[in-house]
């Protein structure tokens, strides 16, 4: 892009930890060649507070309201932010850091653009995550998310599924679509492995409802009888985490649980496996999918929010109707008995995988002419 390189402030409830892991670094590397930012966020445990880039809030307690008390506090932040820093725009990671930065900007009485980013579905973040009580904020967050969405200056989407939430509420559609950096040189700098002589299924996600970790157990009990040396391994942690527990008590021959692994090790993982499995309801775009295919793993997923853009059912994968064990079951035997049909699928998903690689530098450039459009006041 042509031109000064205006100022922005990135916010979001991502938690960072100071200095930056290198895959991250290439990332801000790569914004800075294109703006001057700022990024307002959570601090993991033990992390440095803020540099000259990074203003970051510690872990409060109790920890069960961390969360909460970070979205109370984070107009007041974000209106210190606009005061010192002042943005021309503020890029928001979600509709509830979105609505969070309009009552910042209100609160400093500025101009700064607004732009507001949908990764998913945002009715998930009372229903379908932590407690059962959160339902009870669902008609409260509804709204919040709403709003944000539609008074945004501008939006961003990241798959045709999140496309069409943001049309559904501003009724026209979002200012850009396009995915999020990740840096997959770990799964893709090196040829894929041969299939394990064991079959083997990967679920690598939150642990909790909207990843349909239930509905996956349940599978996994109906496939004991059918193929008895199956094996399912599991990363992530979450509120569901009994669920897991339940099976690894069950199943100690054929269950494995990892609560966090490195990319490199979650490289190693799907080497070992003979396909990802990925039973989400309602999912934004689904990035360990394009990891699997750097990996030329075939997919068993839902037919659901953003997986369908990833995933063409019997080319790199199957899909299957959300919350449908039954079908679910079905799948995952089919391609876990079946070493050619894995092979084959799993030949497409490395096929396929050039489509989905990113870069920094790409990424820079989509946010800059996103941030040039609402600065330039041609947010439609």
């Amino acid at each position: 892009m042509t031109g000064p390189a205006p100022r922005v402030l990135f916010v979001g409830r991502g938690r960072y930890r100071l200095p930056l892991p290198t895959w991250l670094e290439k990332k801000w590397d790569a914004v800075e060649q294109e703006m001057d930012y700022r990024v307002l966020g959570a601090a993991e445990a033990g992390s440095a507070p803020s540099t000259e880039r990074f203003r970051l809030a510690q872990p409060m307690r109790p920890r069960r309201l961390d969360g909460a008390l970070f979205h109370l506090l984070l107009p007041f932040r974000i209106r210190r932010q606009v005061t010192e820093f002042r943005p021309v725009a503020i890029v928001a990671s979600d509709p509830f850091v979105g609505a969070a930065a309009l009552a910042g900007r209100r609160l400093a009485r500025a101009r700064t653009r607004v732009i507001v980013e949908v990764h998913g579905d945002w009715r998930t973040f009372a229903r379908l995550y932590g407690s059962p009580a959160r339902r009870l904020l669902a008609p409260l967050a509804d709204r919040v998310a709403v709003h944000a969405v539609r008074r945004a200056d501008a939006t961003r989407a990241v798959s045709t599924f999140t496309a069409q939430l943001v049309e559904d509420v501003r009724g026209r559609a979002p200012n850009a679509v396009f995915t999020a950096f990740s840096d997959l040189s770990a799964f893709a700098d090196h040829p894929p492995a041969r299939l394990p002589s064991r079959p083997t299924a990967l679920f690598v996600g939150a642990l909790e409802a909207y990843k349909n970790i239930d509905g996956l157990a349940a599978a996994w009990r109906m496939l004991d009888e059918r193929l008895p040396d199956a094996r399912l391994v599991i990363v992530g942690r979450g509120s569901r985490q009994r669920v897991v527990d339940r099976l690894l008590a069950d199943f100690p021959d054929r269950v494995t649980h990892h609560e966090w692994l490195e990319p490199e090790e979650v490289s190693a993982a799907l080497d070992d496996a003979t396909l990802l499995v990925l039973p989400s309801w309602p999912e934004g775009l689904g990035r360990v999918v394009i990891e699997a295919f750097a990996r030329g793993r075939a997919v068993v997923a839902t037919d659901a929010g953003g997986i369908p853009d990833l995933v063409t059912s019997e080319v790199e994968g199957l899909l299957v109707p959300p919350a449908d064990v039954g079908s679910l079951t079905a799948a995952l035997e089919r391609v876990l008995a079946d070493r050619e049909l894995a092979g084959r699928l799993g030949d497409a998903a490395r096929a396929r995988y050039a489509a989905w690689h990113s870069t920094p530098a790409r990424l820079a450039a989509e946010l800059r002419e996103l941030v040039d459009e609402a600065v330039a006041g041609r947010a439609r």
